[in-house]
C-alpha cells in the first residue's frame, strides 16, 4: 500500500449521539470502494391548480440521507498476508453493523469514515454478500459485500431542530426593506398562509409594504 493511503473505516456506537464506542474494534476495509452513492432527496406534495395547466410543488419533507457502497474482502493473502480468514472478516463486519446488540436492544449505530471529508452517521439498511472465489474444499476466499446505510439523527436532535422553526413558538423578527408578511411567514414556518394572523397580532392593516415597521412579533400558530 502506498504511503498515506487512507482506508475506509466503519465504527460502531452504542448510543444515538455517537459518543459511546462499541467495545469491538472498528472494521477497516482491505480495499477501498471503487465508488460510493450518497443519496439525498426532497419530497413535495404536487397540487394541480384548477386554473393552471402546471402543477405546484409544496415542500413536504426531506427524507434521511442514504449511503451505499461495495467492498471486496480478499483473503487470498495477496492484499494483506495477515488477513486470510474470510469467515473472521465477515463476522467482524457483522458484529460492527448488523448483529443485534443486547445491551442497547438493537444493532449498533454506525459511523462510516473515509479520510476527513467523508463522515456518515447512520444505521444499516442492507448487507448483501456475494462469494466469488473458493478453495478446493469449498471454503470461500473472496467476497463482495454490498452495504447500505440510512442516516440516523437522534429524536432529541430532531425535536431541537423542529422547535427552532415551530409554529407554536413566538418569534421576534427584524424587518428589512422589501419584506412582506407572506414572505416572512414562509421564511420562519415554511408556510406563507399565516400572514393574516400575524397582521392582526401586530395591529397591521397592510402586509405587502412594511415600510416603517422595524420589528414584528410572530405569535404561536396552531395548524389545523
Amino acid at each position: 500500500m502506498g504511503a498515506g493511503l487512507q482506508l475506509l473505516r466503519i465504527m460502531a456506537y452504542e448510543d444515538e449521539d455517537f459518543q459511546n464506542a462499541f467495545k469491538g474494534k472498528p472494521y477497516t476495509v482491505m480495499i477501498n470502494p471503487e465508488s460510493l452513492k450518497w443519496n439525498r432527496s426532497v419530497e413535495y406534495n404536487i397540487k394541480q391548480s384548477p386554473d393552471s395547466s402546471s402543477a405546484s410543488q409544496k415542500y413536504r419533507s426531506t427524507p434521511s440521507e442514504k449511503l451505499a457502497f461495495d467492498i471486496v474482502i480478499d483473503c487470498t493473502g495477496i492484499v494483506d498476508s495477515k488477513r486470510v480468514d474470510l469467515t473472521a472478516e465477515i463476522n467482524l463486519l457483522e458484529k460492527t453493523v448488523y448483529t443485534y446488540n443486547g445491551k442497547i436492544h438493537r444493532p449498533n449505530f454506525v459511523k462510516v469514515q473515509w479520510g476527513k471529508s467523508l463522515v456518515f452517521k447512520g444505521v444499516l439498511s442492507t448487507f448483501d454478500t456475494t462469494y466469488s472465489l473458493f478453495k478446493p474444499d469449498g471454503s470461500p476466499l473472496r467476497a463482495k459485500v454490498s452495504l447500505a446505510f440510512s442516516e440516523y439523527i437522534s429524536p432529541e436532535t430532531v425535536k431541537k431542530e423542529e422547535k427552532k422553526a415551530s409554529p407554536d413558538m413566538t418569534h421576534l423578527v427584524n424587518v428589512v426593506e422589501g419584506d412582506t408578511l407572506p414572505g416572512l411567514c414562509q421564511k420562519i414556518w415554511n408556510d406563507n398562509s399565516f400572514f393574516v394572523q400575524v397582521a392582526e397580532y401586530n395591529g397591521l392593516n397592510k402586509f405587502r409594504n412594511l415600510k416603517g415597521v422595524a420589528n414584528l412579533l410572530f405569535p404561536p400558530i396552531i395548524k389545523e
